[in-house]
């Protein structure tokens, strides 16, 4: 099927909630109260499209002269006279009086007909701004002549082919002053500028969009010095890309509590607990180690200057100063209050595009509910979550825990289930002292320890203790010290009872070997007399068969001669 031709605005975050930019060729309306930044949507929507997309445009003010506008604008970095110049945009000021047109009688909107169309055929405009309508009007003492010419100039427009915004003021119970404009329009923008708690907040809303789909929801917005920011969830499909590049924690203990040992590259990191259990050592420490390894990190504080944080730092053996001179580390230091929640996402957004980071550390996010209620934090952190995440940028935030209603591992902001890994610090109250302990509450995608493991902050760093197990479970601080010497008493007796056992076996074995010795020697002398009997036995032998050989050589035997009657036998 064929999808509506779209004008894209340029304006950030806009093309975005209306899927490709403006109806093309077709009039937009946007509304609202004074303050809202009207006049300023309108002219970024013609500035962008020359600067982005070579589309010449005219802008029809009633209200303000070409140079009272061009110098409104020039702080954003808008020079409209050097458009004008290159013949890209055409700024005309029209100026209506209605006792002047009391004067002449009533008229109709054809003379404005033929020099808008001069002005868009002069420089083949492709867009225009008409600010604001209800100047244009303000000589209609007939309604219906009025609805009627409000009818033929939007139909004008149409048959022209070119893209226009129109603006007009938010009437009382409508949308516009004549609340026709509305119904006769092909897209509805409506802005609008509330105070809650002394906090200004800017939101914007599509009423309508003929022929397309759209966000339906409130977006915050800000005019900044860049122009005009819209903030939607950048990611509302979920469908960015990941990695399985791990990232180190800064600290090897912890990271050996991982069964990727670390976090993955581009998830997101909550580290919470109760004052006093060093989050910010544990979000300084994945900061240095990521700049070890030649990637940046920008780092917000809401609580202390960078120079206090740099000092605070350098006492547990982590030196930032000299990261920030090699430019791996910026550190940007400012109250809450000082902006609102929308001030602060846009300056992370534009600092994120400004430094390209591969990894963000917001400390602590609990701030934030000084300058919005829980919804509006949790809001915005869903918005930079996502925006962190779609960058592949790993991000680490720090949290004070929820203890008024004995939810010990909630966050006031909500944010703990958006979160990939979430790490617990804690306080571990002993007899008499509180030590500080370490736990994985979760981490998506991989393996991870269930222990709590205790920890101290040193000169040298955030250092994990090994575990000790003692009769009741776990044991830390001071029972723990009671439980190691217990343990090296019970190695130190089983090592004497081994060397006694040693040196009882080495007696022993002497002994044993004393009377092997004593049995040989008695051997060898039986062996001797009985090799000597032997000896003599065998001599008296040889003597006695020498004698029988003698007496048998000096003796030989006679024989007798045979008779006659033998004979004769």
């Amino acid at each position: 099927m064929p999808q509506l031709p779209k004008a894209p605005t340029g304006i950030e975050g806009l093309d975005e909630i209306t899927e490709g930019g403006l109806p093309k060729g077709r009039p937009t309306l946007i509304c609202g109260s004074a303050g809202c930044g009207k006049t300023l949507m309108g002219i970024e929507f013609l500035v962008r499209g020359i600067q982005d997309y070579n589309e010449p445009g005219v802008l029809m003010a009633f209200e303000e002269t070409g140079d009272e506008l061009a110098a409104n604008v020039a702080s954003l970095g808008f020079d409209l006279k050097d458009l004008q110049a290159r013949k890209m945009l055409r700024v005309d000021h029209v100026h209506v009086d209605r006792s002047e047109i009391e004067e002449t009688g009533e008229y109709d909107l054809e003379g404005l007909f033929i020099r808008l169309g001069h002005a868009i055929d002069s420089i083949g405009a492709k867009r225009v701004v008409l600010d604001t309508i209800e100047a244009l009007f303000s000589g209609f003492p007939n309604q219906a002549v009025l609805r009627s010419e409000i009818r033929r100039l939007f139909r004008w427009l149409k048959d022209k082919g070119v893209t226009t915004v129109i603006t007009a003021e938010r009437g009382d119970g409508t949308l516009t002053r004549q609340g026709l404009e509305e119904y006769v329009s092909d897209c509805v923008i409506l802005l609008d500028n509330r105070v809650i708690d002394q906090i200004t907040t800017r939101r914007l809303r599509i009423v309508k969009y003929r022929g397309s789909t759209h966000g339906t929801n409130e977006y915050p917005y800000l005019i900044s010095e860049d122009g005009i920011a819209v903030l939607p969830v950048t990611s509302l499909r979920l469908d960015h890309e990941v990695s399985d590049e791990v990232d180190s924690s800064g600290v090897p203990a912890l990271d050996e509590m991982f069964g990727r040992r670390g976090f993955y590259h581009g998830s997101s990191v909550l580290i919470t607990g109760t004052a006093g259990t060093a989050k910010t050592t544990l979000g300084a420490a994945f900061a240095q180690e990521v700049c070890k390894q030649g990637k940046r990190c920008l780092m917000f504080v809401f609580e202390e200057s960078p120079q206090q944080l740099i000092r605070n730092m350098r006492s547990v053996g982590i030196d930032l100063q000299p990261l920030i001179e090699q430019g791996l580390l910026r550190i940007e230091a400012s109250r809450p209050t000082v902006n609102g929640l929308e001030r602060h996402l846009v300056t992370i957004h534009r600092l994120v595009r400004e430094f390209k980071p591969s990894a963000v550390v917001i400390d602590p996010i609990s701030n934030l509910i000084s300058v919005g209620n829980i919804n509006e934090v949790r809001s915005m952190l869903t918005r930079l979550i996502d925006y962190l995440k779609v960058n592949n940028i790993t991000a680490l935030f720090t949290a004070l825990i929820n203890t008024r209603y004995n939810q010990s591992e909630m966050t006031e902001e909500g944010v703990s289930s958006l979160v990939d890994t979430w790490i617990s610090v804690r306080d571990l109250e002993g007899i008499g002292e509180r030590n500080r302990g370490l736990s994985i509450l979760k981490s998506r995608g991989m393996a991870h320890s269930n222990q709590v493991r205790e920890f101290v902050v040193t000169e040298r760093g955030v250092e994990l203790l090994d575990v000790v197990v003692g009769p009741t479970g776990i044991v830390t601080g001071a029972s723990r010290l009671t439980q190691q010497l217990q343990q090296h008493a019970q190695a130190l007796a089983a090592q004497q009872e081994t060397d006694r056992r040693d040196r009882e076996l080495e007696r022993r074995r002497r002994v044993l070997e004393a009377n092997i010795a004593n049995l040989r020697t008695e051997f060898e002398s039986v062996e001797e007399e009985l090799r000597q009997i032997n000896t003599e036995e065998q001599n008296r032998q040889q003597t006695l068969s020498s004698g029988n050989e003698r007496i048998a050589a000096a003796n030989p035997p006679r024989y007798n001669a045979p008779s006659a009657g033998e004979n004769n036998k």
